[in-house]
């Protein structure tokens, strides 16, 4: 028979909070904890494994649907491994994206401190041309449409 063990040494164990073991519970990521007498949750090690794998997958930034999935492929092994990598390359190719977004976005950054550097950095901030520019919608914006001066 195996150790049966509270919600807060699985959290503990597993680095995850107790709400968090309960939503998962909850959302049908872990199988309902069986019930001590007195009502509380008790939990196996098969169960530590499971949250183990949850909290990974959400460490790599996997949806909780997507997680869902790659659940449902360790419960059923003789699917092929062929879903868990659409499933990671789908996620990747959402990854890649972002990185482009953020690569714009720091571009757009670093062109606004640059510009105050250049044009206003020490005189009111009413006088800024950040929140000027931010004032702006993006198709009139002057700043993010400049070259960048700082490189």
């Amino acid at each position: 028979m195996s150790a049966r063990l509270s919600i807060g040494l699985v959290a503990r164990r597993t680095g995850a909070t107790v709400p968090t073991v309960r939503y998962y519970e909850d959302i049908g990521l872990l199988p309902p904890a069986a019930r001590t007498e007195a009502g509380q949750r008790s939990y196996d090690e098969a169960t530590i494994r499971r949250l183990v794998f949850i909290r990974r997958c959400r460490d790599f930034g996997f949806s909780i649907e997507q997680v869902r999935e790659l659940v449902g492929l360790v419960d059923e092994p003789d699917r092929p491994c062929a879903e868990v990598r659409d499933i990671a390359a789908a996620h990747l190719a959402q990854v890649r994206q972002k990185l482009e977004e953020l690569k714009a976005l720091e571009a757009s950054l670093s062109t606004f401190v640059c510009s105050c550097d250049t044009a206003c950095s020490g005189g009111p901030a009413v006088d800024c041309t950040i929140l000027e520019d931010l004032a702006l919608p993006a198709d009139k914006a002057q700043v993010s449409r400049a070259a960048s001066c700082c490189g």
